[in-house]
């Protein structure tokens, strides 16, 4: 099985495996999900829940249900979900606010399901099954502690291609609306991480060039807010050991399928944690859920290798070409696209464009172009 689910005494352990890699959390005794590991594939049995290392870290301020234990705090605890307002001071997954104008959303482990089948997201992109190979899904439902607010945490796994999906859904069974004011789709609290940030920045002819940046206490961010993801900056960042390279060290990626704006972030906390956050970029988003409506955020797919940077693109260009693509061409070969902007600017019409097409090396039998400023889309047959 790909997805291990443990009761222990006083928490709930999750082991989600592929071929090559584990993914573990645990829900804790006060219902607070914590992320354990992920990396290398952990052996049967393997519990990583001791790594939790209570610390007085004194001005971090202590939730009701701690007590007197001043050593557990959700300002450093290593969390799945984090909500705005809970005493987390660390940038925060989800911010809701309510009809009284209160905005703090702090969520606790209820339970979760799993099923034999990928999810998919409505309206949206994300990876699917095939004959060939099928996912598994892991739900785990958080409820707000304070309200009647649901959160439900979707983990995909494709176990041969060493991938784990991340989304999420917020429902509001409260009789009155309330906005949500950000939902990202994953947050991954990292201990023990020292690690470069590789993102993917550009202009228009200058697109997808890698810089690489140390992640340190100042927050690290990109993304965009020009309605699409765009050339600027590319919705994938890569995370990995300060002296991985093309063939060793370990790298994690983070693919956000969706097109519009969004952010991806990356920040040391206190105790040298690293909180990495992806989703829908919450500045100007505000989505409005009466009673009984969700909200589903788009997918980020994760893939890690432990030998370099090779490995990991080799392993998103299968899972993307088998579980994204589609349509006829999907592994046959695409007919020739010519773009006409370079031949002909603006000054075209129908007859030059057939002269380009029918140029004897080319062998086309009929040219696609798109007119400038319309969405219309011409065919053309070529004799």
């Amino acid at each position: 099985m790909a997805i291990r689910v443990n009761e222990k005494e006083g928490y709930t352990l999750f082991t989600l495996d592929t071929q090559g890699s584990s993914y573990q959390m645990a829900a804790d005794r006060n219902g607070v999900l914590l992320h354990l590991y992920y990396g290398e594939k952990l052996a049967a049995g393997d519990d990583l829940s001791d790594l939790i290392l209570g610390t007085d870290m004194g001005f971090s301020g202590n939730p009701a249900c701690a007590g007197d234990d001043r050593t557990y705090s959700l300002d450093t605890l290593p969390q799945e979900v984090s909500g705005f307002g809970t005493g987390d001071y660390r940038e925060s997954m989800v911010a809701i606010r309510y009809p009284n104008g209160s905005r703090g959303c702090e969520f606790r482990y209820d339970g979760y399901e799993l099923l034999g089948k990928s999810y998919g997201v409505e309206g949206m992109p994300a990876l699917y099954d095939t004959k060939e190979e099928q996912g598994q899904t892991l739900i785990i439902t958080m409820k707000e502690i304070a309200t009647d607010v649901e959160l439900k945490l979707y983990y995909g796994i494709f176990e041969k291609d060493n991938v784990i999906t991340r989304a999420a859904k917020i429902t509001n069974h409260e009789p009155d609306r309330i906005i949500v004011e950000r939902c990202l789709s994953m947050n991954m609290d990292m201990m023990f991480a020292d690690c470069d940030l590789i993102y993917f920045a550009g202009r228009h002819a200058y697109e997808r060039k890698p810089e690489r940046t140390s992640v340190g206490r100042a927050k690290l961010e990109i993304g965009s807010m020009r309605g699409t993801s765009s050339h600027q900056y590319n919705p994938a960042v890569i995370l990995c050991d300060k002296a991985a390279t093309e063939d060793a060290g370990k790298c994690y990626g983070f693919c956000f399928a969706y097109s519009g704006n969004f952010m991806a972030a990356a920040q040391k906390d206190q105790k040298d944690q690293i909180r990495m956050l992806m989703g829908i970029q919450p500045q100007g988003f505000a989505y409005c859920l009466g009673k009984e409506e969700s909200f589903m955020a788009p997918q980020v797919i994760m893939s890690y290798s432990g030998e370099g940077l090779t490995k990991l693109s080799h392993q998103y260009h299968n899972i993307l070409r088998e579980h994204m693509c589609r349509g006829a061409y999907k592994h046959t070969r695409r007919p020739v696209l010519i773009n006409s902007w370079e031949a002909a600017y603006f000054d075209f019409d129908e007859k030059k464009l057939l002269e380009i097409a029918r140029q004897p090396n080319l062998g086309l039998k009929c040219l696609y172009w798109m007119t400038a400023g319309s969405a219309s889309v011409i065919q053309i047959t070529a004799a």
